[in-house]
């Protein structure tokens, strides 16, 4: 399956089918110098795989978790470029997680001011979420994706086959950025996961579905102007909740800790229940006072308010300026 992201001259494909990695020669241009870049959590396999069809490769392992997602982790990237003596022409290829996406990408876009780059997404997180849209990032002073670019992937390459070495607690942090898209865009697919008799058997379409969905927005506002931020839904909280947690909770698990308080108080018993449905957490030992200095930190404040997405029903969505303190507010009214 492919599905397409419509950007102009920044338009790539996504292509979804199981078995893609064994035949990434044939989507992706690897007859250059390619950069792979992974972490120590995947299996060295997937590495391998892609390297084992470029003309030129080298494969940087990094540790696995959060913490890579560093300035120095960049440095490391970007001097291993310029020893390899690669030039605009060469590429990144990012097999991993959304950390390995987002420090790769980061790495191609500002690299001689931008090489291609190519995600290649082995947690069901990055398949449905962040290896499409071109958002990259590091993290600076324990504040979250604090330092970044939009840098396009030339092509998104999907195995689903891959999924099938994901712990429980992976695949449901996966679960949690579909919950999200499906609470603001589509109640039909919030139905198939509240429902579905088995939850693994359904993920084909659950990934579609969630593609289609991030494509259609990333269209009409690749920079995040408008209408992307309903993709922030739960990420406002999320994020706070991910740096105060200090890597005891995974990116999904705060996006699903961060949406129950954006939805409206009717809907927040249902909502629970399909996040715990997915094996999900809904509460966490995160005080309000703990959280405020990181919401200070968010990207979208401006002049002391936030740009926040709430859900009144599912498929909908609404934005409203608040302020730390109002959002916060809802925090510690999640459960009344």
């Amino acid at each position: 399956m492919v599905i397409s992201v419509s950007l102009g001259a920044q338009s790539y494909p996504i292509l979804l089918e199981p078995g893609a990695l064994a035949r990434a020669g044939e989507h992706l241009s690897l007859d250059r110098r390619v950069l792979v870049v992974t972490d120590s959590g995947v299996p060295q396999e997937y590495a391998q795989a892609i390297a084992s069809r470029c003309r030129q490769p080298r494969i940087c392992t990094l540790p696995a978790g959060e913490g890579s997602k560093s300035m120095d982790s960049y440095h490391l990237l970007l001097r291993e470029m310029l020893r390899l003596h690669m030039d605009r022409g060469d590429c990144v290829a990012a097999v991993g997680g959304g950390m390995v996406g987002d420090l790769a990408g980061f790495a191609a876009a500002t690299y001689m001011r931008g090489v291609d780059f190519y995600n290649i997404p082995t947690t069901l997180l990055a398949q449905v979420d962040s290896s499409v849209g071109g958002k990259t990032a590091i993290d600076l002073d324990g504040v979250k994706n604090a330092v970044g670019a939009f840098h396009q992937p030339r092509a998104v390459l999907i195995d689903t086959d891959v999924l099938r070495t994901l712990s429980p607690r992976q695949t449901a942090e996966g679960l949690a950025e579909s919950v999200k898209m499906a609470m603001t865009c589509d109640a039909s697919l919030l139905s198939l996961i509240e429902t579905a008799s088995d939850l693994t058997a359904a993920l084909p379409e659950i990934i579609a579905r969630s593609l289609r969905i991030k494509a259609q927005v990333v269209e009409q506002d690749p920079t995040e102007q408008g209408l992307r931020r309903v993709l922030n839904f739960g990420h406002t909280l999320g994020h706070a909740i991910e740096s105060c947690a200090g890597g005891e909770l995974l990116h999904g698990e705060c996006v699903a800790l961060g949406m129950v308080p954006m939805c409206a108080p009717p809907l927040r018993p249902r909502l629970t229940a399909i996040l715990q449905r997915c094996g999900l957490p809904t509460e966490c030992g995160c005080t309000a006072g703990q959280l405020l200095p990181y919401l200070l930190h968010d990207k979208k404040a401006a002049s002391g308010s936030i740009a926040a997405v709430l859900v009144d029903e599912p498929g909908t969505f609404r934005m409203e300026t608040m302020t730390p303190e109002e959002i916060l507010r809802r925090w510690e009214e999640r459960n009344a």
